[in-house]
């Protein structure tokens, strides 16, 4: 449950579920995105987590707000949500990509990959969707085969593909 108070100006606050590792993923994705821990609530005596444990990580990432919850390993991440990232430049996609693959992450297709934590993510250039958006249909058609056969998305095959 997120913490939200008047003084909240997002009204919608994703909440992600996590069996454990709530603080340990907001610390990586601050780390990662920038942002940061905005309060920490942690389990007492009564439980249901270990008491000092934190029950809840409210964080913030480029101005937007998360909550993490250590609800335990009743419920997983699924691909069914994802976490959309535009990317300036290859440079920028290297480094999200590399980031969220590693340490027991895994890369899937078409820009998708999941983190260590098991949460997916869209990791997308700006240039994909430039291209891809062109009114010729066979160019157009060429970057979508293209980055049909990816994992990582290659802005410079997005370019070839888009030439012909």
């Amino acid at each position: 449950m997120p913490t939200i108070d008047s003084t909240t100006t997002q009204k919608i606050v994703p909440a992600l579920w996590f069996d454990d590792r709530a603080e340990e993923a907001a610390q990586f994705y601050v780390d990662l995105f920038g942002g940061s821990i905005l309060n920490v609530s942690r389990y007492g005596d009564g439980g249901p987590g270990k008491a000092g444990s934190a029950m809840t990580v409210d964080f913030e990432l480029v101005g937007q707000r998360f909550t993490g919850l250590n609800g335990g390993p009743h419920f997983q991440f699924t691909e069914a949500i994802s976490l959309a990232v535009s990317c300036a430049d290859q440079e920028e996609v290297d480094r999200y990509w590399d980031a969220l693959t590693a340490d027991g992450g895994a890369e899937s297709q078409c820009a998708w990959c999941k983190d260590r934590f098991g949460l997916s993510w869209q990791i997308v250039p700006t240039r994909l969707m430039e291209l891809m958006s062109d009114p010729d249909p066979e160019k157009s058609g060429r970057v979508m085969q293209a980055m049909l056969q990816m994992r990582k998305i290659v802005v410079a095959d997005l370019e070839a593909a888009y030439a012909g």
